[in-house]
C-alpha cells in the first residue's frame, strides 16, 4: 500500500474508542481481482470490493492490495452486521452509479452532436404540401357548421354527466365521423337529423361504410364539401340531408372509379 494511504489510515486509527470503518476498493485493474477474492469472501468480479472491520484490520488488509482508488466510510460504535449490511449495498450501489455517469455522459454526447449539426429545411415540395392541406382544412371548417361531442349532447338532449359520450360512440360505431382538429374533435352538423333529434342520418354510417375504404376522417371531409359531378354539381354535405341516398350513391361512384382509377 502507498505511503499516501497508510498516512490516511493512520490519521483514522480510532480503534481504542470503537469506530469501525468501511472501504469500498475500486479496482481498475483484473490482475487485482485474486487478491481481493483472498481477502473478502463476498467480492464479486464487478471491479468493485468491500472490506470491513476497524481501521487497522482493514489497514492490514489493504496491504495486500494496489488499488488505485479508495473510498473510506467511518462511523463511530457501529456493530459489525450493520457494518457488513452498509458494505454490502455500498457495493451493490457502486456499478449502478458508473452506468449513471456512462448514460449521463452519453447523453451529453448527443445534445453537443445536435447543437453542432445544422438545422436541415424541408424539402420545397413539403412545404407546398404543408401549405395546401392547411389551406384545404381551413376551407372545409369554414365549408358548414360543426359541433363539438358537448355541443351536439346538448342539442340532443343528453345527460349532462358525460356530454361526450354518446357523440363518441357514435363516431366508434362508424354512424357519424369528426375530424381532429387542434385536440378536439367536431362533427358535421350536416350529418345530423333535426327531426330525429338530432341523431346521426341513418344512410350515412352506410356512405361512411363505403368511403372509409380509401378515405381517412379529413379525407371524408374533403369529399363532403367538394362539388361532386355524380351529383349535378352540387356537394355531398349540401345533399345528403334531402337526399341521403343520392350521396350513397355518389360514394359507391367513387369508390368504383377509385378501383378503376
Amino acid at each position: 500500500m502507498s505511503s499516501q494511504a497508510s498516512e490516511s489510515i493512520a490519521a483514522i486509527a480510532l480503534d481504542e474508542i470503537g469506530y469501525r470503518a468501511i472501504y469500498v476498493i475500486i479496482l481498475t485493474n483484473p490482475a487485482e481481482w485474486n487478491i481481493m477474492a483472498h481477502t473478502n469472501d463476498t467480492f464479486e468480479l464487478s471491479g468493485f470490493g468491500a472490506l470491513t472491520g476497524t481501521p487497522k484490520e482493514v489497514g492490514d488488509q489493504l496491504d495486500r492490495l494496489t488499488a488505485e482508488q479508495v473510498i473510506a466510510l467511518t462511523f463511530e460504535h457501529g456493530s459489525e452486521p450493520a457494518v457488513r449490511a452498509l458494505a454490502d449495498t455500498v457495493v451493490s450501489i457502486a456499478p449502478l452509479v458508473r452506468t449513471i455517469l456512462m448514460s449521463r455522459q452519453r447523453e451529453a454526447i448527443n445534445l453537443i452532436i445536435e447543437a453542432l449539426v445544422p438545422q436541415v429545411p424541408p424539402p420545397q415540395y413539403m412545404l407546398v404540401e404543408a401549405r395546401m392541406t392547411a389551406e384545404a382544412r381551413k376551407a372545409v371548417l369554414e365549408s358548414g357548421d360543426w359541433l363539438t361531442a358537448p355541443q351536439i349532447a346538448k342539442m340532443a338532449g343528453f345527460s349532462t354527466s358525460n356530454l361526450s359520450a354518446q357523440p363518441n360512440k357514435w363516431k366508434k360505431e362508424g354512424q357519424i365521423f369528426a375530424v381532429r382538429h387542434r385536440g378536439v374533435d367536431y362533427f358535421p352538423g350536416y350529418a345530423l337529423d333535426s327531426a330525429a333529434g338530432y341523431r346521426p342520418i341513418k344512410t350515412l354510417a352506410k356512405v361512411l361504410s363505403v368511403l372509409h375504404e380509401k378515405k381517412d376522417d379529413w379525407g371524408l371531409a374533403y369529399w363532403f364539401a367538394s362539388v361532386n359531378s355524380f351529383l349535378g354539381g352540387k356537394r355531398p354535405q349540401d345533399v345528403l340531408p334531402a337526399q341521403p341516398e343520392r350521396v350513397l350513391a355518389a360514394a359507391e361512384d367513387e369508390l368504383v372509379g377509385a378501383l378503376h382509377g
